[in-house]
Order: C-alpha cells, then structure tokens, then sequence
C-alpha cells in the first residue's frame, strides 16, 4: 500500500562550501515526485572560513561525537544559518512553515572514513527542530556506516524517482559537487553508485590557494589553461579508480598530490580533467553502457569539466536541460530521503553503499 503524500523541505550544504540549499518536496516518498520551489543561501567569506577551520580540525576526529573547540563553534552556526535560510525561503516563497511535515537536514560533512566506520556531519538536528517548530530527519549516514556500508552516497533512490518515468535506460546520474559520484539506474530499476573521484573540492582549493578566489568561476581558468598528463596520471594511477563500487571518497583525499610546479591556470586544468576523465572511467564498473548522462551539482557550471566530459562519454546533458533543477537535487532528496526515515522506507542499498541489505535510517527529532 503506497504511503500518504506528504510535503517536505530538504537541506544540503555540501562539500563544495558553496552555500545552503533549500527545496520544498511533494512526495510519497516512493515514485510520486513533484518538485516545489528551490533557494540557496550563498556562505559568506568568514562563513566559509569558519567551515575551513572545522574541516582542518577535523582531521584529528576519532570519535562521531566529538564537538572540540572550533566544531562545536561550527555545527552552532551552522545549526543558525540553517534555520535563518528555511524562515528566509518559507516567507520569499510564501511557504507556510506549519504546513511542512518534515524537514531533511543534511548538515556539513567534516570526516567521512567508512573504512573506520566513522561519518560526521556538523549539526543539531534536536536545535534545528526547536528551533523551526516541525519535525527534522538528521544523521541520515550514520546507521548504513554502522552496518558497514560507506555512508554515500545516498541520493541514487531519489534519482531512481526521477527516472521513473524514462523509458530509455539504462541512465546515469553524475553528481558533481565537492567529490563527484554517479548512480547508474539499469532497465528494471536496479541501483548501482558510488563516487567516482575529486568533484570541485579540489578545484575550489586551488584557486583559493592560488589564485584567492572562491573556484574557478565558469571553469575560465581552467580553459585558458594545459592539462599536465603527467600530474593528471598522479592522479589517476591511484587504486581507488580500478576499485569497483560501491565506494566512496573524503572531501580531502588526493589533496597530498602536489601540482605546484604547475601554472595556476594548467593546475586547474589539470584539476578538471581529473573530474571529468575520473567519470568515464566509471564505465567499467557498470553492466551496460548508459544511453544517457545527466549531470547535476555545481560542476555542471564548469564548462572545462563539461567539454572534457563530453569528449570522452557520448549523450552528456545537463540536468537543466532534461527538466531537472541541477542546482536543487541534493536538496530535494534530503526533503525525499527525510520522507523515507519517516515511513521507515530503505536509504541504502547492497549496489548503492555496500551494506549487507537495504536498511532505512536517520534520527527524527521532534520540536520540544
């Protein structure tokens, strides 16, 4: 028996540090999907060098629990700004906060090390609700490291909704944020994903190091510059990108490969390259080839990403040119994920995260 519609809002700050993302969700939390509204909250500079300063000191996490000095300084802010960007899109939207009867809260990954089973997202999902007065899903990871998946990624049934009603399968979901990752949805619906490598973490690194911008607006840099083969086989000979999926990445692995021997211009080629030929070789971990690639996340936005992949992996789209919003799916899939913890429906599956079967997961607290 399907569940009752319900509708939702989701929240993602991703790895990329770009901003928050709000999205408003119909949904069932199955194949009955209807999109509402979208905003994000763009981070500010010193919003953004506080989140730095969390993920630095969050190298020496060993504990999931463990709020030290600048994290616990982080996840309170955090936990604000999240609430002041739901009031912000609930009265732009003329959105009437009572009639939401769940909210998704991704929060902000810090560590992610499924092989030491630890997983830690900045943010109080227990405040947010009070705060909000509705009910918020939150620590949505954590149960599927705790039975020995990889935690991520966990937007592949989401995508499998969108693709509901494609005839021509199978398809591929690419995500490009911080670390890029693609879910392959066969011709009976079966989920296969895993990330497939840096997304723009490492783009966005480079150019605040290098260059004292925020990324690499557009992906001009990027054009203007050479990819260096050398570096780009630094990169790819790592064992990672031979492992099948499911598998997934810390928004700081590969960061120790050193480019600055290379221009600013050439390292942030280099760095798109990376992404886009890390991608492709996605393809020999799937059962068939996709008919169709549909990129969603900010890399999209990154047109050396863009040509690269479209060189190397026929029929490559943008979400927004297939009818999605490629700026809001994380969201909304937090706002659909937050529907499945409440029905008690599955988040994770063997061919999406490598544990043992699907499971459901997440905490739901309730406003005091």
């Amino acid at each position: 028996m399907s569940k009752p519609v319900v509708t939702a809002i989701g929240l993602m700050s991703g790895t990329s540090l770009d901003g928050i993302d709000v999205a408003m969700l119909t949904t069932d939390g199955e194949e009955h999907v209807v999109p509402g509204p979208n905003a994000t909250f763009v981070f500010g500079d010193t919003q953004r060098t506080l989140l730095r300063r969390a993920l630095e000191a969050a190298k020496s996490v060993r504990q999931r629990d463990d709020r030290t000095g600048v994290l616990a300084e982080a996840e309170d802010a955090l936990t604000r700004w999240h609430a002041e960007s739901v009031k912000a899109f609930c009265a732009n939207n003329r959105v009437n906060l009572e009639n939401i009867e769940i909210i998704g809260f991704h929060g902000q990954t810090v560590v992610h090390r499924p092989e030491q089973r630890l997983t830690v997202q900045l943010g109080d999902g227990a405040a947010l609700a009070k705060a909000l007065g509705r009910p918020v899903a939150h620590d949505l990871r954590a149960a599927d490291v705790a039975a020995g998946g990889q935690g991520a990624p966990l937007v592949p049934v989401y995508h499998r909704a969108l693709a509901a009603g494609m005839a021509d399968r199978p398809v591929a979901f690419v995500n490009i944020g911080g670390v890029a990752n693609v879910t392959w949805i066969g011709r009976d619906g079966e989920l296969l994903a895993f990330d497939t490598g840096p997304g723009n973490a490492l783009i966005d690194d480079w150019m605040k190091h290098h260059a004292g911008s925020a990324r690499d607006e557009g992906g001009k840099t990027a054009l203007s510059g050479h990819v260096n083969e050398a570096a780009l086989a630094r990169f790819l000979g790592d064992g990672f990108f031979e492992k099948p999926g499911p598998k997934s990445l810390d928004r700081n692995s590969f960061a120790n490969i050193n480019l600055n021997e290379l221009s600013v211009a050439d390292g942030a080629a280099t760095l798109a390259a990376v992404t886009a030929r890390s991608i492709a070789m996605s393809r020999q971990h799937m059962r068939e080839n996709p008919s169709l690639w549909i990129v969603c996340g900010g890399g999209r936005h990154n047109e050396a990403i863009m040509q690269a992949l479209r060189s190397l992996v026929l029929a490559v789209v943008s979400a927004d040119a297939f009818g999605f919003n490629g700026d809001s799916i994380e969201a909304e899939a937090w706002a659909y994920l937050a529907v499945r913890s409440l029905y008690g429906l599955p988040l994770t599956f063997p061919g999406t995260t490598g544990v043992g079967q699907a499971i459901t997961g997440g905490v739901i607290s309730r406003p005091q």
